[in-house]
């Protein structure tokens, strides 16, 4: 039996263990149906031409978690922002973790999306937001149909989250290989302001696949600021969509740092729905071995008086494979809109593969919009004059690498995860830097 029709054929079980009067509970039964018409995507697909998901697909993915798994903090506190204070909301093998997590309802939600769809004071919401701006595809609305669990975060109108928010997804490898999809919902109401760390991580070698799907919210004024880490084992496969609807004035900023893993694949998509709206989209890719990174985004601006910046550094050593798609849409309405994409990367081995397409559709006449990508490898004249300075070929290697990924780290607004995120990159190369860019 294929994953598909294994998929197909157990949410009738689901479906049954659920209550008929969840106010999603007709939402999941639409979303199996799409699902089961789509199917997974394929390199047929425009979207897919450079991502292939069959090598994954073929594995016997265990779909419902048949025990509870237990972990020491001490065992996982590593993977942790743990030098500045945060609330946590933490998943083991899909399923929450009180003991690992620190959640609040002290002016702001911080909790789960089980306990958002199962109690009544939360259902407004839930019927406003959930899934109204998730596109009806295929892995959208398996997440969609499946999704049990996720983080659910409700800033109201006027309330700034006093700390950082993280979110961590644990697969700790007790079935022979999982299939997880978290789904999380953000909601940040007028004048508001928060700040979001995301990581998926597993912690042994038996293979995962990763389903997930955000949906973000930000109404007129908010300020969200989303942050994800991604650096997974080898057997660890992420799908990742993301969805933001941004209204007047608001700033959503979304940084990607895509670091590890053995497929990943991002979905960005933001949706303006106002004016003086700034949307930013950065992200740092760098792998290695057969890893493959492939993003995906969209910038869809409707309304006039909007900017948008995307900037995106890749590098790709030995047999790694990057993949650029992205589009800036603006529509006959929006004039005055400011529009930046850049996508630039560097390959280190000669086996190392990038495929990128930024794309602009512009039906304005009054936009400032441009686009580029850049292709190459390390400047072998800035190489060679750092050695002559006297410092060794590695560490001036390295030195050139952070150097390219600055302007993305630069705007990181959290000092301790801009730390995190150099050691991590340090780590990658394999050298140690005593200083901070």
């Amino acid at each position: 039996m294929s994953l598909k029709d294994k998929l197909v054929s157990s949410h009738i079980v689901f479906q049954d263990s659920l209550d008929p009067d969840s106010p999603i509970y007709d939402v999941r039964g639409n979303a199996i149906k799409t699902f089961e018409a789509e199917g997974f995507p394929s390199k047929k697909d425009e979207a897919w031409k450079y991502t292939s998901l069959n090598s994954i697909l073929k594995k016997d993915y265990n779909i419902f978690p048949t025990k509870k798994s237990t972990l020491d903090f001490k065992d996982v506190e590593h993977y942790f922002i743990n030098d500045i204070d945060t609330y946590n909301i933490v998943f083991v093998d899909g399923i929450f973790n009180a003991h690992l997590s620190s959640t609040t309802h002290d002016g702001i939600d911080v909790c789960t999306m089980n306990s958002a769809l199962t109690k009544s004071k939360y259902q407004q919401i839930i019927d406003v937001y959930f899934n109204k701006i998730a596109k009806e595809e295929s892995l959208t609305s398996l997440n969609t149909a499946y999704a049990r669990d996720g983080a659910y975060i409700y800033i109201p109108k006027g309330k700034v989250a006093d700390k950082p928010i993280q979110i961590i997804h644990f697969a700790t490898g007790s079935q022979e290989a999982s299939l997880l999809q978290p789904r999380n919902l953000i909601v940040a109401e007028e004048n508001t302001e928060v700040q979001i760390i995301e990581r998926h991580q597993s912690l042994s070698d038996s293979p995962t696949f990763t389903n997930s799907v955000t949906e973000v919210y930000a109404a007129k004024r908010a300020i969200v600021d989303y942050y994800k880490i991604q650096n997974d084992k080898l057997d660890a496969s992420l799908v990742d969509t993301t969805e933001i609807e941004q209204h007047g004035e608001s700033i959503v900023s979304v940084h990607t740092f895509s670091l590890g893993g053995n497929i990943t694949r991002n979905n960005l998509n933001y949706y303006q729905k106002g004016e003086r709206i700034d949307s930013i989209l950065k992200g740092v890719t760098l792998i290695e071995g057969k890893q493959h990174v492939d993003h995906n985004t969209l910038v869809h601006h409707i309304e006039p008086n909007c900017e948008s910046h995307q900037d995106y550094k890749g590098i790709f050593a030995e047999n790694a494979t990057g993949v650029f798609n992205g589009k800036v849409v603006v529509e006959k309405e929006a004039q005055k809109t400011n529009a930046y994409q850049s996508n630039n990367n560097i390959l280190i081995d000669d086996k190392a593969t990038i495929n990128s397409k930024p794309q602009l559709e512009i039906f304005a006449d009054d936009v400032r919009c441009s686009h580029g990508c850049t292709i190459g490898q390390l400047d072998e004249s800035a190489l060679f004059y750092l050695q002559s300075r006297g410092i060794a070929k590695k560490e001036a290697r390295a030195l050139l690498m952070y150097a390219f990924a600055n302007t993305v780290l630069s705007s990181v607004k959290i000092p301790q995860l801009k730390q995190r995120i150099t050691k991590l990159i340090a780590k990658k190369i394999g050298v140690s830097i005593g200083f901070e860019i």
